[in-house]
């Protein structure tokens, strides 16, 4: 199969990144179209480093949880741009999460494995930067570990210096992250990133301190003097007023057409049609049509540009139901966040 090869420069895709977020009229749609050209080409090229860490991690997990999940993906365009206009010393050349993978793990103890293992193995790839969000929460209630590498190849070196990210957490920690991602799809704000309603904005960090309770870690910033049993209490109560169990339930129920069953793919691009009738769609490609599903990943994108109605990724995650699980909030599943509010709920009924 013939990977993607850098047709640019760093500095054009530098410019490039400032086109894309560039409110001045002076940059016309034949510049507007190159940059998004050079991005495309830019992000394909990030494909083969994943591909190669991907395999890393899977022989890693092998020792470490024989059943944790594992899924890549290449950053979305309306992601890209977001991160770049709310980050104006950043440019898109230096973005160290174009490609990621992330690794879901049953428990804490299999986070530190793994953590430890990639700290202490002779790996050819230079860390550059790692951030654990799990010893410092984040105020929003976001977990997990963020490692930053730094692509090398021993012989080609075509693709040196790219850089990819590598996301650990449990399934707790998963669940937090798709229901966040779920509500913010539908209330149309980005409450990952601490924007959106205040009432929200704190559920989801109160809930991230209650689930940082449960997996005895610290605890997140604001909500960390509470008792446990405090913290289970204003959840419940605050869970209660919001009407998150019928607001998720009710996401959950808008969704048709949700594949199912074991089809396989290398790649798949899943578009989440969020107005008039609500629905998955889920194409597959080859290992083979790396090429073609680059190229329809951009043409969803302008589509859903154009329309303003549908949030679009290529990932890669095995079988479809194994990306189902992976990317849960693109099929709107907050079955596993609502178990985990309803265990809070009966932990309060009988203390």
């Amino acid at each position: 199969m013939a990977w993607p090869t850098l047709n640019y420069s760093r500095s054009q895709v530098t410019k490039a990144g400032q086109i894309l977020i560039s409110d001045s009229d002076r940059d016309g749609l034949d510049d507007w179209l190159w940059a998004y050209d050079v991005l495309t080409n830019w992000r394909a090229c990030h494909g083969y480093p994943v591909n190669t860490f991907q395999a890393t991690l899977r022989q890693k997990l092998k020792r470490i949880d024989a059943n944790a999940l594992v899924a890549q993906r290449l950053k979305r365009l309306p992601s890209i741009r977001i991160k770049l206009h709310r980050n104006p010393s950043m440019s898109l050349a230096r973005m160290q999460d174009i490609g990621g993978l992330r690794a879901v793990v049953g428990t804490m103890r299999h986070v530190r494995l793994l953590h430890d293992d990639y700290k202490q193995s002779r790996f050819t790839h230079a860390l550059v930067s790692e951030y654990d969000y799990i010893g410092m929460p984040k105020p929003s209630g976001y977990r997990g570990i963020h490692m930053i590498y730094k692509y090398r190849h021993r012989v080609d070196s075509r693709y040196d210096g790219l850089q990819i990210e590598l996301q650990i957490r449990t399934k707790l920690q998963h669940a937090w992250a798709t229901a966040v991602e779920t509500v913010g799809t539908f209330l149309q704000h980005s409450l990952k990133s601490s924007e959106g309603p205040d009432d929200w904005l704190k559920f989801f960090s109160l809930i991230g301190s209650a689930f940082a309770h449960i997996e005895e870690s610290p605890l997140v910033p604001g909500y960390d003097r509470l008792t446990k049993e405090n913290t289970f209490e204003t959840t419940a109560y605050e869970a209660n007023r919001l009407g998150v169990r019928d607001m998720l339930v009710g996401y959950s129920n808008v969704v048709n057409a949700i594949p199912t069953g074991n089809a396989r793919g290398a790649y798949y691009l899943v578009e989440l049609i969020l107005k008039g009738e609500k629905k998955v769609t889920v194409t597959p490609f080859t290992r083979d049509q790396l090429a073609k599903a680059n190229e329809e990943y951009s043409k969803a994108e302008k589509r859903a540009s154009d329309a303003n109605d549908s949030q679009v990724v290529l990932v890669s995650a095995g079988s479809i139901d194994s990306l189902r699980r992976a990317y849960p909030n693109y099929f709107l599943d907050t079955h596993d966040f609502l178990k985990q509010l309803s265990k809070i709920e009966k932990a309060i009924e009988t203390s």
